[in-house]
């Protein structure tokens, strides 16, 4: 079982899909708490029907976004290690979307999809680390990148 992770910071809708048929995924899973983007394409109407037409599914897992108090507190401080432990509380908090994650995980091809083209400074990091803890290690992650 392989998990997928992909920002979409710097790539345009094409780009963005390719690399996700390169890489064998089945399912979007957008973890972005507000699924709206500044960028074509990107918003989560026009993602899925993106992803309808690709061939892919498409799923938005709200919980497992950043809440907003946290997001902003992090673009007015720039904090990671502050981001990344409230973050990780409230992830904590969100054991039955983990749960269906890692079932559709032991399933069909997923990645996880946010803004940000570093994953080590983006949640979904967090978010596959809780699917790989479920798993028993019999899961690997990989970090797509443009």
């Amino acid at each position: 079982m392989v998990l997928t992770t992909l920002g979409y910071e710097g790539l345009d809708v094409e780009d963005f899909f390719s690399i996700l048929d390169r890489n064998k995924v089945q399912t979007i899973v957008d973890i972005r708490e507000l699924p709206l983007s500044r960028k074509s394409g990107f918003s989560k109407t026009a993602l899925s029907k993106h992803a309808e037409s690709y061939g892919f599914r498409y799923i938005h897992l709200r919980d497992l976004g950043a809440p907003r108090k946290i997001r902003h507190e992090y673009r007015d401080d720039e904090d990671w290690d502050r981001f990344s432990k409230r973050y990780l509380e409230h992830l904590k908090l969100q054991s039955t979307e983990i749960e269906l994650l890692t079932e559709m995980v032991q399933k069909e091809n997923c990645c996880l999809i946010c803004f940000e083209a570093d994953h080590s400074h983006c949640h979904r990091n967090y978010v596959a680390d809780a699917v790989l803890a479920q798993t028993d290690g019999g899961l690997m992650i990989n970090h797509l990148e443009a």
